[in-house]
């Protein structure tokens, strides 16, 4: 059975390793001094930013968990949820990602794991139904609210 406190130590550890990759591709950048760009504005100051904040996010996360035992960390209470969500994951990043919009292939990514996760806490079919429409409202929402932030204020053209 994954607990709480199992699950926090694991995503702290995650968000250490992403933070860390981050701050260390953004270090990596090509520097725009050839083109007499001050040194302050180099593009790889954003990912640095971001990376540093999320690996101090993750040993914050880690800290406050320490006291889980290694047993607690390797049992999985749904292992089939977990494949399941990894299935929907990949389909994501490899099919949908550039072969369709990125405003509705992560609606649609957003809708069917937010249903997924969500199905189980549904106790009749009956209730599934609301559930898929507030799963679609929230993707939607999601989505344009995540195109948005990196179009207009990262400046990224999405695919």
């Amino acid at each position: 059975m994954l607990n709480m406190k199992t699950a926090d130590l694991v995503f702290g550890l995650i968000l250490v390793m992403l933070g860390c990759a981050l701050t260390w591709g953004g270090f990596t950048m090509d520097r725009l001094e050839v083109r007499r760009i001050h040194p302050a504005s180099i593009p790889g100051l954003v990912p640095m930013g971001l990376g540093l904040l999320i690996a101090l996010s993750g040993v914050l996360l880690v800290a406050t968990n320490m006291k889980v035992r290694a047993s607690e960390i390797i049992s999985v209470q749904k292992p089939g949820l977990l494949f399941q969500m990894l299935v929907i994951c990949l389909f994501y990043a490899l099919v949908m990602l550039g072969r369709i919009p990125f405003f509705w292939a992560t609606s649609i990514f957003i809708a069917i794991a937010t249903f997924r996760l969500g199905s189980d806490a549904a106790e009749t079919e009956t209730s599934r139904g609301p559930l898929m429409i507030k799963a679609v409202l929230f993707g939607l929402v999601m989505s344009a609210a995540i195109s948005a932030l990196f179009r207009y204020a990262f400046l990224v053209r999405l695919p």
